[in-house]
């Protein structure tokens, strides 16, 4: 064992047969066929049948129906998402995610026709069917399949989009999964995968770092021309669909997807971005008189503090921080939250091949969730676990509304996650008496918030920049870069220099390519959760019951029903400016240890 992985511990890996034993499975097998079998008899039952059937009371059936082979598919379409996230650099992985893709493909392509036909039944018509008490369980899926409803398209044309996506959007998405994990990085005698090589850039050696960084940009560089095609055409593809489906700006698809309205993400960009001097700006140059520079170089972004302590969090010290942390909020959270560990839903070592970064994938409600990490000990991974487990702990949650409902809207989707960071966050410092670590634990907190909301706006921004400059024609990979460092210099402030190389740091982010215009989520979840945190501090009486009601919601209500009872409202500026102020306040009280 080496040295590093001797101080992480044993890492868990997933056990992926609570979905299927193996990708040759005998099951799998028959639930790929069962889905196809029960498509096709769904189709053939209820095709052009829904206006009769709303008005002889037997909408309520079909739904059911329908949502029993969305269950069935969202088993096998999870089963074969995280047996490719294991080693994306497999063939044989890729040709099995491939292969379920299109099977998966052809079983929808039966099931098409039954929101188009849903909306078009007049509001009466579904009024009246909604007083079966059975039906009337799924208003708030109905409600949401009546928001697309302007941008729906005529049956044959929504079912050529649905086919020729395994050949469009899905295969360019493969393209860049495939690339990104082919990728090596040559730093000193090592030759690195990506999550690795982006973790040197926390190194507590300048060196260490400097050489990361242009290791990184160096392979960048080499395959710009490939992400800048990648990029091209899936923006071309999003504004062929935008404009076919009547969305008039290029974040709107997003926006009805969240169930947000524009104004409101406008509301919350206009604050960030007015906050950048007050906030991101202002602590970097904090940060840049820490280092003894005028400007940071970009590379020391996130570089721990010069007097930080530096260690290696072994994999069992996490795990009970993490769990102490949520019981000490609520003990059904920290229950929740153990049966990760205790049943294997974890899969944590940083493997060749695997998928970078982090997420917790809600599987379907007849099973239940799994979480993918790249441990490697850093005090940021153990606020990634904090992170991912509180998505998992909402989606655990949410799960009692069922496959077509338990899905949360992105606006809210982030709020356990930020939330469980928040309790793990609070119960390290609360217990950390040294001023060095106290320090260096408030700065890392400072400097996760500034990338959760300030640099998440930045991408929003920069991808609203890419996507209208599109729509006048295609854009070189050096034009991509110029737009990246416009939105990067804004953000980042005066103190970061942002020097040869990092234009093309834009190449390797995810959400650009998998989720278009996804990123502000996380900004309007941190803001929401800073607030949120504000009011469990003043009036923590009977505040974990409501915050348990609003995760079980899952995606039932609006977030301004939801976050009714703690007295929040995301229309309000002042939601907003309270969420930024909670990061500008800590930023002072750094300033505060400099006197």
């Amino acid at each position: 064992m080496s040295q590093p992985q001797a101080v992480l511990g044993a890492l868990p890996e997933w056990n992926l047969a609570d979905l299927y034993a193996s990708t040759e499975a005998p099951e799998l097998a028959r639930d790929l066929a069962r889905c196809l079998n029960d498509a096709r008899a769904f189709e053939a039952s209820y095709k052009g049948k829904l206006l009769a059937l709303a008005e002889a009371g037997g909408l309520a059936q079909a739904v059911i129906d329908y949502e029993a082979i969305d269950d069935l598919t969202g088993r096998v379409a999870s089963y074969a998402g995280l047996v490719y996230s294991e080693d994306t650099s497999d063939p044989k992985r890729s040709k099995f995610y491939g292969d379920m893709q299109e099977k998966l493909t052809d079983v929808w392509s039966h099931l098409l026709f039954f929101n188009l036909e849903l909306n078009r039944l007049d509001d009466a018509t579904l009024d009246r069917a909604l007083e079966d008490e059975r039906l009337a369980r799924y208003r708030p899926f109905l409600d949401d399949v009546r928001k697309e409803r302007p941008h729906q398209l005529e049956d044959r044309v929504e079912q050529l989009f649905h086919e020729k996506a395994q050949t469009g959007a899905s295969a360019w998405r493969r393209l860049f999964d495939e690339t990104v994990s082919a990728m090596r990085f040559e730093i000193g005698d090592d030759t690195l995968t990506l999550e690795p090589a982006l973790n040197r850039l926390q190194d507590p050696d300048g060196a260490v770092r400097e050489q990361a960084a242009h290791a990184l940009a160096k392979t960048f560089s080499a395959n710009t021309r490939t992400f800048g095609l990648i990029t091209n055409v899936l923006a071309k593809d999003k504004e062929i669909s935008d404009r076919w489906r009547s969305f008039a700006d290029v974040a709107d698809a997003r926006h009805l997807s969240n169930r947000v309205e524009r104004e409101v993400v406008d509301a919350l960009v206009e604050s960030v971005r007015a906050s950048y001097p007050r906030l991101s700006h202002r602590y970097y140059r904090l940060k840049a008189k820490w280092f003894g520079m005028e400007k940071l170089n970009y590379w020391d972004r996130n570089a721990p503090l010069p007097t930080a302590p530096s260690r290696t969090i072994p994999w069992e010290e996490a795990k009970d921080t993490v769990l102490s942390a949520y019981g000490g909020f609520a003990p059904k959270m920290a229950d929740i939250a153990r049966r990760f560990f205790d049943e294997r839903w974890i899969d944590a070592p940083a493997r060749p091949g695997k998928a970078p970064g982090a997420f917790a994938h809600p599987t379907t409600p007849s099973a239940h969730p799994y979480v993918l990490l790249n441990y490697l000990g850093r005090p940021r991974d153990v606020m990634t676990l904090a992170h991912e487990l509180g998505h998992g702990v909402h989606q655990v949650l949410a799960g009692v509304q069922g496959p077509l409902m338990a899905p949360t809207p992105l606006t809210l989707a982030e709020t356990a996650s930020v939330f469980g960071e928040m309790l793990t966050f609070r119960a390290m410092l609360a217990r950390t008496t040294d001023a060095a670590q106290r320090k260096a634990m408030l700065a890392q907190k400072v400097e996760d918030m500034l990338n959760t909301v300030v640099r998440q706006i930045a991408f929003y921004s920069f991808e609203r920049k890419v996507h209208l400059e599109r729509r006048i024609g295609e854009l070189p990979a050096e034009r991509i870069g110029e737009l990246w460092m416009e939105v990067q210099a804004e953000s980042l402030g005066p103190a970061i220099a942002l020097t040869e190389g990092y234009e093309t740091y834009w190449t390797y982010i995810s959400h650009f390519t998998h989720s278009p215009f996804y990123v502000y989520a996380y900004a309007f979840g941190d803001c929401l959760v800073n607030s949120l945190y504000a009011v469990y501090e003043n009036a923590s009486e009977g505040f974990a019951e409501r915050y348990f009601a609003l995760l079980s919601a899952g995606g039932t209500k609006h977030h301004s029903e939801l976050l009714k009872p703690f007295g929040l409202d995301a229309a309000d500026p002042a939601f907003w400016r309270s969420g930024l102020g909670l990061i500008e306040r800590m930023i002072g009280e750094l300033e505060a240890l400099e006197g």
